[in-house]
């Protein structure tokens, strides 16, 4: 049987293949009014698609935990009870397709305010419908972007309790896994990184203080999150610096750490804290890193990055590189990837009733 279609069991969760669907921004959630940050009908079909195409497991864009964590004002939140409720629809059609939903919850830290990326993704000021974004220290990401506030003691406290709302909001809007946003220099990436944390309180300085609101963020969501559902936490393996930036031995000594504070899988990007860098992008260009993870830790991981073709993603999980992978841009071009890769493969995949004329 195809390694790739092997069902994979986490706590009391079984996800049907490993074809996952890694978060990607829509930046086409109700921007403003009593709806704000509610996923909308552009949400519900770019979902419910890679569901009816037979991907295992999908999860939505990074989901704000506050007005001020979005990346821009188009992002989705999970702050109040209309997002909740708009989610059920979402998440109810995904299980009816045999998908697990899985929701990833973030803060954007001192990359939030900004447009969306058609638009030319340029930081928002106040007059524009922007705010001040906060950060572990007060150093903007760029030139362009604003100097964040530095978070204060209280503040950080704030931040982890809204974390943990918002997972009892998202168990209460059906979701099955949730994700911890630690990657791609959003808030927790920037404290756990020397290159965006200069504190010099418990929360900077030393490995042990810079991991530390990360492992106060998946307590407090493990503590409201049922045992029996897995918990994501998702890593930028090296910020891709010479020097004084977070690197791969990083990722696997918080990777052990994490695995004993309840975290199930470690989903394995890399970069987006440090602008101008240049990062050696090729097919699978970020595998290795989380079969290091898996091989010095046995944590389960997700591999992610320019996984394109079914024979590669197959090699992956076959060979114990990663235990599922997950996919981008290519389930953008194709929703039906994991019903080809099946037919490539020789797997077993759900195909609707309605569309088995075409199989």
């Amino acid at each position: 049987m195809s390694a790739l279609f092997e069902p994979f069991t986490l706590r009391s969760l079984t996800v049907p293949n490993r074809i996952w669907m890694a978060p990607m921004c829509q930046y086409s959630a109700v921007a403003e009014g009593p709806d704000e940050g509610a996923p909308t009908d552009w949400h519900f079909q770019h979902l419910a698609a890679r569901a009816v195409g037979g991907t295992g497991l999908i999860l939505t864009e990074a989901t704000a935990i506050s007005p001020e964590g979005r990346i821009s004002p188009h992002d989705l939140g999970l702050w109040n009870d209309t997002q909740t409720e708009a989610f059920r629809r979402i998440t109810a059609f995904l299980k009816s397709q045999g998908s697990v939903p899985g929701i990833q919850l973030a803060h954007a830290g001192r990359k939030a305010s900004t447009d969306a990326p058609w638009r030319g993704g340029t930081p928002l000021g106040t007059d524009e419908g922007g705010w001040r974004p906060a950060g572990p220290s007060p150093l903007p990401f760029d030139d362009r972007h604003q100097v964040p506030a530095e978070l204060t003691a209280d503040g950080i406290r704030r931040v982890t309790a809204e974390f943990a709302r918002a997972a009892e909001r998202a168990l209460a809007a059906g979701f099955e896994v949730a994700e911890v946003h630690g990657a791609h220099g959003y808030l927790i990436g920037e404290f756990l990184s020397p290159h965006s944390n200069h504190r010099t309180d418990g929360y900077g300085g030393t490995f042990e203080n810079r991991t530390r609101f990360a492992l106060e963020v998946v307590d407090a969501i493990r503590a409201v999150w049922p045992d029996d559902r897995p918990l994501f936490f998702r890593i930028s393996a090296t910020d891709w610096l010479e020097t004084n930036g977070w690197t791969p031995d990083d990722t696997v000594r918080l990777a052990a750490l994490l695995r004993e504070h309840g975290v199930d899988l470690l989903d394995v990007s890399s970069g987006g804290n440090a602008s101008g860098v240049r990062i050696p992008l090729g097919p699978g260009y970020q595998v290795p890193f989380a079969a290091r993870v898996r091989r010095e830790t046995g944590l389960p991981v997700g591999a992610v990055g320019l996984i394109t073709e079914p024979d590669q993603a197959e090699k992956i999980v076959a060979n114990g590189e990663a235990d599922a992978v997950l996919l981008g841009r290519e389930l953008l071009r194709d929703p039906t990837w994991a019903q080809r890769a099946a037919r490539a493969l020789g797997g077993d995949v759900h195909v609707p009733d309605q569309y088995l004329r075409a199989i």
